[in-house]
């Protein structure tokens, strides 16, 4: 049985885009889930004439990070094997959605599922060679470079490199990019994780504490698109020196929080 992939988008005011990438997503993804947080704009009203999605609405604006939480919670409360996560904003490419699913787990079989003590080669005559699957598949829109690649602005690319380069000191890791929200998971793998930064910071606490938990990590190289280079973050974060701080913020209280204190040496 091939894995359940369950493809999620989280939305904010994204009546602009959110048809058009939905049409693409679609094109790649069977089971699309829409987490839309709070809009006040016209996007509930496009969801609304959606009639193939899964759609959690938060009653008001709680964040990014609070919108992927609950997409973590719908992907196992509904025994998805894979997540992959999607932005709305149209900077990435859903073609890619299957190749990112598929490196989650690198055996041509289905993933194992809960009681099996052995699993058959295609012939079914011995054991299968299992590779041990990846619990994070990351885009990385630094990894390689791309023909018709965007210029990222100045202040982003360089809070994302001095954040980067700050998460692999703190947990030795190699990553090329802290923030691409275009991700796969394994879904078992989230039980592990007590994610609860609802903001943008969100993807800090989570390499934080996947790291803690030995999580097996690698990146997939993703075009870099900006289609929208003043995008706000909202409020005080379009400030790149308040951004900077927020994000320090939210690694310190992580690793606080990690009762191993050693992954933050």
């Amino acid at each position: 049985m091939p894995p359940r992939i369950l493809t999620a988008l989280p939305v904010y005011n994204e009546a602009r885009h959110v048809e058009a990438v939905l049409d693409e997503v679609r094109r790649y993804a069977g089971e699309i889930l829409v987490v839309d947080d709070g809009s006040s704009d016209a996007t509930p009203v496009i969801l609304s004439r959606q009639s193939d999605l899964r759609i959690v609405t938060h009653e008001h604006n709680r964040g990014y990070g609070a919108a992927l939480q609950s997409a973590f919670a719908v992907a196992q409360d509904e025994d998805f094997d894979v997540l992959v996560t999607i932005d709305c904003d149209g900077q990435h490419e859903p073609r890619l959605i299957p190749e990112l699913a598929a490196r989650v787990f690198p055996a041509t079989a289905a993933p194992p599922r809960k009681g099996d003590s052995r699993l058959e080669n295609d012939e079914g005559d011995g054991p299968l060679c299992w590779a041990e699957p990846f619990d994070i598949v990351s885009g990385s829109r630094y990894l390689k470079q791309f023909d018709g690649d965007s210029l990222p602005p100045e202040d982003r690319r360089r809070i994302n490199a001095t954040i980067t380069a700050r998460l692999n000191e703190l947990l030795g890791l190699n990553l090329t990019d802290a923030f691409c929200g275009f991700k796969a998971y394994r879904v078992d793998a989230l039980s592990r994780l007590n994610i609860t930064e609802d903001g943008y910071g969100m993807p800090l606490e989570l390499w934080i504490q996947a790291a803690a938990a030995g999580f097996r990590m690698v990146e997939f190289p993703v075009p870099l698109v900006y289609l929208e280079e003043e995008r706000s973050f909202g409020g005080s974060l379009d400030d790149a020196r308040r951004r900077m701080a927020y994000y320090e913020d939210v690694m310190q209280r992580a690793c606080a929080a990690l009762s191993v204190p050693t992954a933050c040496r």
